[in-house]
């Protein structure tokens, strides 16, 4: 009989304890796993990219920029392409079914972030074949139940056409499906064009510009000469890399990450506790088991390994149990809450475990090892 063998028939002498034990440590896990696919998703970590920068106005995102801006800017021997984007927020049908459309130029559109959203020459040209046209994300299609040739309204919420209307049509040309399953794509992305035409205020302004610079380029050196460039222009600008725009963001309602790993620290605080008192308690109970194995030539580095190993054991099929749960969940959520079960995610959570079962089997792996025969014999 091996270790392992050993260690799994002892954490399963009393089976309720166990499943109660599993039980609170794939709730932890499940807590940990939803709360970091969370932070994963909102932030980009995995898909925000630091070198592709974004400049918009130093007065904040809801001042426009005037379109003058974009060919001092590709000036710069450091930019390799450059596109702009005014966003649109509206809704479809009702108020809360809210839809996000980033209008831009399609002819440079490949060149800036084609890569990153997984774009196809194919669905550029089919987004220019007309203004009325635009890319749905996979994400966003598969919610609002979407398809290629299908015609949508979108009522903007601060994006009125020139008439009075805030609804504007659009005709879906293609679907296209992000870089990899962390890439958002809950948006829309149309023709600059066609809503710069046809809206009501701010013609040939745009909210921002998106610059891709040369790849032997320091994109943070490029990013401060573009803010020195505009400092004393009746439109100063703002550059930052698609990461730090993204954690700025978010930092403007809560810090996001710190609420996440307070939230995750009390749980495996309060998981700590109770797994070292029950495996304290467990093998107080085998006191007098401990010292015959002693007896039989098993060493106190041996014994120590057993009660490791147990420990190990609970604290791996529980965290298992509950990173399953916790990958299920996110397979299954609405697209528009951003969750993303990273590889990154997981190979945290693998590292918690293996310090999680050490820990808490340290306590009592120590107990067991210090127990001397004549005094587990006395136990009996």
């Amino acid at each position: 009989m091996t270790l392992f063998d050993l260690a799994r028939k002892n954490a399963w002498r009393k089976p309720l304890r166990t499943a109660l034990l599993m039980l609170c440590v794939s709730v932890a896990f499940l807590i940990y796993g939803l709360t970091a696919s969370f932070v994963s998703g909102s932030q980009g970590t995995s898909a925000a990219s630091d070198d592709i920068l974004g400049v918009m106005s130093a007065a904040g995102r809801a001042q426009p920029l005037p379109m003058a801006h974009m060919n001092r800017i590709a000036a710069d021997p450091d930019v390799a392409a450059i596109n702009y984007t005014s966003r649109m927020r509206g809704f479809v049908a009702v108020e809360k079914n809210v839809v996000a459309v980033s209008a831009l130029d399609p002819q440079r559109l490949m060149a800036v972030s084609g890569k990153e959203l997984g774009l196809t020459p194919e669905l550029i040209d089919a987004l220019a074949a007309q203004r009325d046209r635009v890319l749905v994300g996979r994400a966003l299609a598969e919610a609002q139940g979407w398809r290629v040739g299908q015609s949508v309204t979108v009522t903007g919420f601060d994006m009125a056409r020139r008439g009075g209307s805030r609804d504007w049509s659009f005709g879906i040309a293609g679907i296209f499906e992000g870089e990899n399953a962390s890439t958002d794509t809950y948006f829309m992305i149309a023709d600059y064009d066609y809503l710069n035409a046809a809206r009501a205020r701010n013609r040939d302004t745009v909210d921002a510009f998106v610059v891709r610079p040369q790849a032997s380029a320091s994109a943070g050196d490029l990013a401060a000469r573009i803010d020195k460039m505009f400092a004393n222009s009746a439109a100063p600008t703002r550059t930052q890399s698609e990461k730090q725009f993204l954690e700025a963001f978010l930092r403007q309602y809560a810090d996001v990450g710190l609420i996440v790993d307070l939230v995750v620290s009390a749980a495996f605080v309060t998981l700590l506790m109770i797994v070292i008192n029950t495996m304290v308690f467990a093998v107080r109970e085998r006191t007098f088991e401990i010292g015959v194995l002693k007896t039989l030539g098993f060493s106190g580095a041996q014994v120590m390994g057993l009660i490791l190993a147990e420990t190990l054991f609970i604290v791996v099929v529980g965290g298992g149990v509950g990173l399953g749960l916790a990958k299920l969940a996110v397979s299954f959520s609405d697209p528009a809450l951003g969750l993303v079960f990273s590889m990154p995610v997981l190979a945290r959570a693998v590292v918690i475990i293996v310090i999680l079962g050490l820990a808490t089997g340290a306590l009592p792996a120590i107990k067991a090892l210090r127990t001397p025969v004549i005094a587990a014999f006395r136990q009996r």
